[in-house]
């Protein structure tokens, strides 16, 4: 199958395109992009800035990838955008460019965002994510992977989201969301842990158990934020990935658990 370009998309001099590359019609690629194999940008969506796009991913009607930032601070340049593999993009996204021309908005591989869902600029997205209708990044966000940002939830500016934790529908996530988790509310609260995405991904018995010890120890006991780390640190054994993953979390959080 060879590369199709409706007669009326407008591919600016200078774009990039792999190989069976489909391009719908009124749809528009800028000059700076770059296209990977097999990728689809359907009719009357848009991808501008200095946007590179691995192989294989969808690009539904409207969506807007590669805006200029709306960060006040931009002064100039050429700001990029790096999205991974096999990603969807449905209606009226959008997801922006870096606010300084050396950096990158980096979105990863297998990622499925839904309609008027927002991706802000400096934002790093992991993989296997669903970004539900109506979701908003602020900038500089840190979101991991298999998480489920769920329907009209918007995430601060500055915030992570852990490996496999979910923020609910209608949330307002202030704080940083640990691994495994599920916070709800706005502010947004931590009420639980993702008891169904972890059967889901075939996690042991063993994992499930652990991940609920670390939910008690951090949600449902009286010791403080730091020495609920300290004993899960003590606890954690050889294979104790979940503990480790949700240590290295805490370590690196800037704006405290939700």
């Amino acid at each position: 199958m060879a590369t199709t370009v409706h007669s009326t998309a407008i591919i600016e001099s200078g774009a990039e395109l792999g190989e069976d590359v489909v391009i719908g019609a009124y749809a528009y690629v800028g000059k700076d992009v770059h296209l990977g194999d097999r990728c689809e940008i359907r009719h009357h969506a848009t991808v501008d800035g200095r946007t590179t796009l691995g192989c294989e991913n969808i690009i539904y009607p409207y969506a807007f990838l590669g805006g200029l930032t709306q960060d006040l601070k931009y002064k100039g340049g050429n700001p990029g955008l790096r999205i991974g593999n096999g990603n969807v993009f449905r209606e009226y996204v959008t997801v922006h460019v870096s606010t300084l021309a050396d950096d990158e908005t980096l979105v990863g591989d297998y990622n499925t965002v839904l309609a008027y869902a927002h991706i802000g600029h400096d934002c790093v997205v992991g993989n296997n994510n669903i970004i539900s209708s109506l979701a908003a990044f602020g900038g500089h966000c840190v979101i991991g992977n298999y998480t489920n940002i769920a329907w009209n939830t918007g995430i601060h500016q500055f915030v992570k989201v852990g490996n496999y934790a979910m923020a609910a529908a209608a949330s307002t996530v202030t704080m940083d969301l640990p691994p495994f988790m599920l916070a709800h509310g706005s502010p947004a609260h931590v009420r639980t842990f993702n008891r169904v995405l972890l059967e889901r991904q075939e996690f042991t018995t063993q994992a499930i158990s652990d991940v609920k010890y670390i939910y008690k120890l951090l949600y449902r006991s009286h010791y403080s934020r730091k020495k609920a780390l300290q004993l899960m640190a003590e606890k954690k054994c050889a294979d104790g990935d979940v503990f480790d993953q949700v240590l290295r979390f805490a370590s690196q959080s800037e704006r405290g658990f939700c």
